[in-house]
């Protein structure tokens, strides 16, 4: 792919993998953009607002770059599940979650300033999880850091312990839907070129 360098504006590790499995070169630099919260919105929307809000930060910096922003939340209903406070805040999240089916939705924003060219999507994945008792959850939160992770758990780490079957983009659960990204980059190398 005939690409501008790339800036993953994230310093998520499980972003840079799934960055690094399409084999495009890039640089990861975390932005400093404030997330939204709204009642309001709904979860692709806020996902996309953050996404972009991510994206320009960093592209203001760096605008020959093509910038990357991403945001993945989780929500079951209206009821959104951001990264939890603390353990009992986990743990209250996954108790809401088991033996529902929630979604994960990834918005995505693609910028690059100086051509004044911007894509933005999302993907949403529906993950059902396994009816859990109060033991398997403070298992499962055990074995794991859930605290920088929204709702509460990782779907690469010991997620079969947690979750019965999923519909739609893996690797969208994790933090990047890759199946998407890679054709939404190589219609930006086509175009650009």
């Amino acid at each position: 792919m005939n690409l501008p360098p790339v800036i993953l504006a994230s310093a998520s590790p499980r972003r840079a993998e799934l960055l690094q499995g399409l084999g495009v070169p890039f640089q990861a630099l975390p932005s400093d953009a404030s997330e939204a919260h709204s009642e309001e919105l709904t979860a692709r929307e806020v996902s996309q607002i953050n996404a972009y809000r991510k994206a320009r930060a960093i592209a203001k910096k760096f605008p020959d770059a093509l910038v990357l922003g991403a945001d993945t939340l989780v929500y079951l209903g209206t009821t959104l599940f951001g990264k939890p406070v603390d353990g009992e805040d986990a743990y209250r999240m996954l108790k809401q979650l088991q033996g529902q089916t929630h979604q994960v939705v990834t918005g995505v924003c693609l910028m690059q300033l100086r051509s004044h060219r911007q894509r933005i999507f999302w993907e949403s994945t529906d993950v059902t999880f396994r009816p859990l008792e109060t033991e398997e959850i403070k298992d499962y939160l055990a074995k794991i850091n859930p605290l920088d992770k929204a709702g509460a758990y990782a779907i690469q780490e010991h997620g079969a312990q947690i979750v019965r079957e999923i519909s739609g983009s893996f690797s969208n659960v994790v933090g990047l839907p890759v199946e998407r990204l890679k054709a939404e980059l190589m219609l930006w190398a086509r175009s650009a070129s």
